[in-house]
């Protein structure tokens, strides 16, 4: 465990495994938790059998593996994750609560170990996230991005991902202005969503991260898709960003987005549209109030289990 002196001493290289059990409703969640809490490795898994196809049905467990370095934060971390469960518990009493189990263990592969997880997905009509690591051959009209997420957030498996993708092909592909179209992806984590939104047409796209590591990422696997003429990758806080977009998709949380609202709306160009995603269904009423709102109308909302993406259109000025 860790040492309370305030160093790692006899701790480096130890690390805390984490099992997570619960309905496959509460995993989105808890995986989004354990991730912004500092987990590493974190990674989903099917406790049951799975049937053929791209859409499996849910079964009735599902389970959540992650990493925590054994380090002066790690009672805290696993009393804040105690403090969770209650409140799913509370949100969702129709489903049983999170059970975890832990193990310490010394230089996990973990690395590696979620890679066997992750295979290609097609998460919407035309995109397929493929693993560097895994064969597909496209069919039809596919749009194939490879992705290597490393330690960074985003592979296409989380809803608030997969439905930022929906809506990015929908705009992108049914777009008839002759404007070119330029592209902010705010938190861009592994830069799958500038990179989807390049493949779908769009001429210049800047993805931001304040995180060096994913910017990192980003640009790894922005060149892996050949689209580095389209994409740039700043490692940057919004507030310092210049300049006007005709589409900005944002992947946060509900806190962190309604902190960022009035930016984001100074950033988007008149006719333009923001992608809100990484909402929690119980963060609806604060969405709403913050953004539903001039000079931005309500375009449409999609949800997935308890997440909820919004699309927001700002109003062109009037003569």
């Amino acid at each position: 465990m860790p040492s309370r002196a305030g160093k790692d001493t006899g701790n480096k290289g130890k690390w805390l495994k984490i099992v997570l059990t619960s309905p496959p409703e509460l995993v989105d969640a808890l995986s989004n938790f354990v991730t912004e809490m500092g987990a590493e490795g974190v990674f989903q898994e099917n406790l049951g059998p799975q049937v053929e196809g791209d859409f499996p049905e849910s079964p009735l467990n599902e389970s959540v593996n992650a990493y925590l370095p054994c380090d002066v934060r790690l009672e805290s971390r696993l009393a804040a994750l105690r403090t969770y469960f209650q409140s799913l518990s509370e949100i969702f009493p129709e489903f049983s609560a999170p059970e975890m189990k832990t193990e310490v263990i010394t230089d996990p592969d973990w690395g590696e170990q979620w890679k066997k997880y992750f295979k290609p997905l097609r998460v919407s009509r035309n995109i397929v996230i493929k693993p560097t690591w895994e064969r597909y051959t496209p069919l039809g009209s596919d749009i194939v991005i490879e992705i290597d997420p490393g330690m960074a957030f985003g592979t296409g498996q989380h809803a608030s991902t997969r439905m930022c993708l929906e809506v990015l092909e929908d705009l992108i592909l049914t777009r008839r202005s002759p404007e070119p179209l330029n592209v902010l992806d705010v938190g861009t984590g592994t830069g799958i969503l500038g990179i989807a939104s390049a493949k779908l047409g769009a001429e210049r796209v800047l993805c931001v991260d304040i995180d060096p590591k994913a910017t990192e990422i980003a640009k790894e696997n922005i060149a892996i898709n050949h689209v580095e003429d389209r994409v740039s990758v700043r490692q940057e806080e919004i507030s310092t960003l210049k300049g006007t977009y005709n589409l900005i998709v944002a992947n946060l949380t509900a806190n962190l987005l309604i902190k960022l609202r009035k930016k984001l709306i100074s950033l988007l160009r008149p006719g333009g549209y923001l992608i809100l995603s990484g909402i929690i269904d119980q963060n609806r009423r604060d969405m709403e109030a913050h953004f539903f709102h001039d000079p931005l109308i309500l375009h449409s909302t999609i949800t997935d289990k308890e997440w909820v993406c919004y699309v927001m259109k700002k109003e062109t000025a009037q003569p």
